[in-house]
């Protein structure tokens, strides 16, 4: 079935990333926004390609089945069988990733998570300062993008070491303490590069944006 982004987190646990993200700004002029998406694209050809296979197997089972092994028989089979197949894979959406290439998955995740940065307003963190926590649950995977002004000064196995944190926590069922452990370290790591909040917070709250 697919899957809500809203019903991961509990409120009792919304509640402790929220204070969690307030906590790591304390003490610094960056900013860290949370973005949860349910999957990063349809991926309408891998329904396509999903139901034609589906309907197609069935359609020969049934063929051999029955000893009608002739296209008069396959082609009404299969145009009735891909309807429901279709139905299918759009009702459980993890089915179609199995057709899909992993280089696809990837850039799909990847770009829909630059696009949130954007869109969220993460790049207007004073001093380019922000740090986004990009989650695609479909997908299981995890982008952790940091605006300009921070990159000269964290290097890049820091998030490359979040990332693998929190897609593992993901994966074992432990999104939320997973999460939790991720921002502690985003903060400590802006304090320590960027202490003093010497600015407005640019985005409305601290609150997960689904």
């Amino acid at each position: 079935m697919k899957i809500r982004a809203r019903d991961i987190f509990s409120g009792a646990e919304k509640a402790r990333i929220r204070q969690a993200v307030e906590a790591a700004e304390a003490g610094t002029s960056g900013e860290i926004m949370i973005m949860l998406v349910h999957e990063s694209d349809l991926y309408r050809e891998g329904q396509l390609v999903g139901a034609f296979s589906l309907a197609g197997l069935a359609a020969l089972v049934l063929s051999f089945s029955l000893s009608y092994v002739t296209i008069w028989f396959y082609i009404p089979v299969f145009c009735l069988l891909f309807v429901p197949s279709l139905y299918l894979f759009k009702r459980f959406p993890h089915l179609k990733l199995v057709f899909l290439h992993k280089r696809r998955i990837e850039e799909a995740v990847r770009e829909r998570a630059v696009y949130g940065f954007f869109q969220k307003g993460a790049h207007r963190t004073e001093g380019e300062t922000g740090i986004f926590i990009f989650i695609s649950l479909l997908e299981r995977k995890v982008w952790i993008l940091g605006d300009r002004g921070i990159h000269g000064k964290i290097r890049d196995d820091f998030w490359r070491s979040l990332t693998r944190e929190l897609t593992e926590g993901i994966k074992g069922g432990r999104a939320a303490e997973a999460l939790l452990s991720v921002i502690a370290k985003c903060g400590a790591e802006l304090t320590r590069h960027f202490p003093g909040r010497t600015g407005i917070k640019k985005h409305p709250s601290d609150e997960v944006i689904f």
